[in-house]
């Protein structure tokens, strides 16, 4: 597919991670950090990400070296990014920014391809993946909550690069509706089509009338990290890979399409994450009753890419169908719910009133 079939972010989400030397990576990572001992590859969609242990200290860091296509201000979004939340809060359990020994926050790096990238290195942090956690209720409420300190966090922070069109935007979650095609089960791509046929309809024309600012904009469950010792506390928040700038209710549908629950009680499952989110960071009514539409929104923008994505990468395949299958089971209890009654749901745990909604 190209840009032509209708979905214009094709080439940029086509183009696979070129594998990186590891012998060029340990000397780099000697060179510019002064870091050297063991080293191991991480997952990544588009980056490489390598876990450098220091042989002298036994320090943990985590270098991303990011894919030639992104452009020295994309990756410079995210690290000032990080380094304003630092000090805007510092009890976020967000990875810190190592400076070269020259002092820079970032480099730009050729490892002989004569492409460009963009090196940074992360203090790296320790913790359970949640998904390997058992689910509490507590968690649950402990993440809404992180999730509103950090985007309160940024509320204040901009640049430049926020403004660049950005394939995961929900804003721009009808730009998907090409791929469609492509869902062979016509149940499936019927069900895909209705919820961007909803997004169109009640949540595009709203969407710029509300507050905007950076947001995190992939808060789902594989971005986050719990205290082995007591996974009900959040120890850490990964990747900034995907920030926009956006309406702020953005970044709450994204987190809350993954905490979505297709086996039980879908609604019951998000309404108190969604209250606890509003108990630190007010929503407005407008906020409210589009946050439905979003969440669908993006949880049809999750099979239609990933899908996508995966049979163009079969060799990074299962790491970009991580979500899918639950995304599809989330979608199809979505449509059974509707609108208008998640959106009532949601008003009453956030105490707003049917009336208050509709001022």
């Amino acid at each position: 597919m190209t840009a032509a079939d209708g979905f214009d972010d094709a080439d940029v989400l086509s183009e696979g991670s070129p594998e990186l030397d590891a012998e060029w990576v340990r000397a780099f990572a000697l060179r510019h950090y002064g870091i050297e001992g063991e080293m191991r590859p991480l997952t990544g969609e588009r980056d490489r990400n390598y876990r450098l242990e220091s042989a002298l200290t036994g320090e943990r860091f985590m270098l991303k070296i990011s894919h030639p296509s992104e452009t020295p201000l994309v990756a410079d979004f995210q690290t000032q990014a990080l380094l304003h939340i630092a000090a805007a809060d510092a009890g976020l359990p967000v990875q810190r920014i190592v400076p070269t020994r020259e002092g820079q926050p970032s480099l730009l790096c050729d490892p002989g391809d004569g492409l460009p990238r963009v090196a940074r290195l992360f203090s790296y942090l320790p913790g359970l993946p949640l998904p390997e956690a058992p689910r509490t209720a507590a968690q649950q409420l402990n993440l809404a909550r992180t999730l509103a300190r950090l985007d309160l966090a940024l509320r204040d922070f901009d640049h430049p690069a926020g403004a660049l069109a950005l394939p995961w935007d929900i804003q721009r979650a009808d730009s998907v509706r090409g791929l469609l095609a492509h869902i062979g089960d016509p149940q499936r791509r019927a069900l895909a089509g209705r919820s961007l046929d909803r997004f169109e309809r009640d949540a595009k024309p709203v969407l710029a009338g509300l507050r905007t600012q950076p947001i995190h904009n992939d808060f789902n469950i594989y971005n986050v990290l719990v205290d082995p010792a007591d996974t009900d506390r959040i120890a850490g928040i990964l990747d900034f890979g995907d920030m926009v700038r956006a309406p702020l209710i953005d970044d709450l549908a994204v987190a809350a399409a993954y905490q979505l629950d297709p086996a039980g009680d879908a609604l019951a499952g998000i309404v108190p994450f969604i209250a606890a989110y509003h108990a630190v960071l007010p929503l407005t009514c407008e906020e409210v009753d589009v946050l439905f539409t979003l969440i669908t929104a993006r949880l049809v923008m999750v099979v239609a890419i990933s899908g996508w994505r995966a049979a163009r990468q079969p060799d990074n395949a299962a790491y970009l169908l991580r979500n899918n299958a639950f995304s599809w089971a989330r979608l199809q209890a979505c449509d059974r719910i509707g609108n208008d009654a998640a959106s009532a749901a949601f008003r009453r745990a956030c105490g707003m009133n049917q009336s208050h909604a509709n001022a």
